[in-house]
């Protein structure tokens, strides 16, 4: 389970903040049809597993020997991909499902590269420490049972059997690191960054709760209490979207421009649609400079990404200031 930062204020941009109202899509009724697009020689099947963004919902399947996979009756909203081979590692990308990008059966079709070089340099087909080795069965039972409780969006149910499993082995890193998803998720900071400081001191290599720890702090804003693990969790994921895009935002927070642009624009590259929308911030970097035909790309970019509900909404309206003001300008009255 990985991090869930969400997008601060904009409010270098002056950003009208305010959800508008969403296209329509009844929740539970979208499908995800994916495609691997498989960079090794001989690809044998994938395990995806799909990650509520905006909800507790977690699901596995295999790829078929195509490359596809599916899923279905998805709620609307953005949901963060993993492609895992085992014994190599994982690729991760975001996708958008929502009415917008979906067809006439309600169903998002999307085209996902996997390649071994990202994977293997994920760190996660790497060897488990003795530690987590160590983590009784028991425990381990628990944790299944708490996936398949958020498979069916049984948060509380899931918390449970988490809290069951830590109970069993106050080590099991992975077990302390989903309960802090689940703080927030709920929006509960604090026990947030309690759990995931317990995760981090179970497993300090582990790079889950490192790169969450990062988040929650943004969160709490405590910019200069994160830096350090958003800059470990860098250091651990060079080529990871997510650690990228916080890192980016901390140096945004303490006011460090440049260092920022490198990291949301790394994010950006890796993936286009990340949930963090680095987009934001580099806009907001661009109008710090003067610079608003750089800022006004960024924003249409993430309406075509976002296109449904407030992030579309409010991209809009940024961008619509950004028109006014370059109308405005001297040098555009002077033309």
């Amino acid at each position: 389970m990985t991090g869930l930062l969400r997008t601060v204020g904009l409010t270098a941009l002056g950003a009208v903040l305010g959800a508008g109202a969403p296209a329509a899509s009844i929740p539970g009724t979208l499908e995800l049809r994916g495609k691997i697009v498989d960079g090794a020689r001989r690809a044998r099947p994938l395990r995806i597993t799909v990650y509520g963004l905006e909800s507790t919902y977690t699901e596995s399947t295999l790829t078929d020997p195509g490359g596809e996979f599916r899923f279905h009756k998805l709620n609307p909203g953005p949901y963060s991909i993993s492609m895992m081979r085992g014994g190599l590692g994982e690729v991760r990308r975001t996708v958008e499902v929502t009415a917008s990008l979906a067809d006439k059966k309600g169903v998002v079709r999307v085209t996902l590269p996997f390649s071994p070089a990202e994977a293997a340099a994920s760190g996660n087909g790497a060897l488990v420490s003795r530690n987590q080795l160590a983590i009784p069965s028991k425990a381990r039972r628990k944790y299944e049972e708490a996936r398949q409780r958020m498979a069916k969006h049984d948060s509380d149910g899931a918390r449970l059997k988490f809290e069951e499993a830590v109970q069993i082995s106050p080590e099991f890193s992975a077990a302390w690191n989903a309960l802090g998803v689940l703080d927030y998720q709920h929006a509960d900071y604090k026990s947030a960054e309690e759990h995931f400081r317990q995760a981090v001191e179970a497993e300090p290599a582990s790079y889950e709760p490192q790169v969450n720890l990062g988040g929650v702090l943004l969160n709490l804003n405590r910019p200069e209490d994160a830096l350090a693990f958003n800059q470990r969790a860098a250091e651990m994921r060079p080529k990871d979207a997510l650690a990228n895009a916080q890192l980016g935002m901390n140096y945004f927070a303490l006011g460090r421009a440049d260092n920022a642009e490198r990291y949301l624009k790394a994010a950006e590259q890796i993936d286009p649609a990340h949930f963090s929308q680095p987009q934001w911030f580099l806009a907001a970097i661009y109008m710090r400079r003067g610079d608003r035909a750089a800022a006004a790309r960024e924003l249409r970019d993430l309406m075509q990404r976002h296109p449904d509900g407030f992030v579309a909404n409010r991209a809009r309206r940024a961008l619509a200031r950004i028109e006014e003001a370059t109308v405005a300008s001297p040098e555009a009255q002077a033309r």
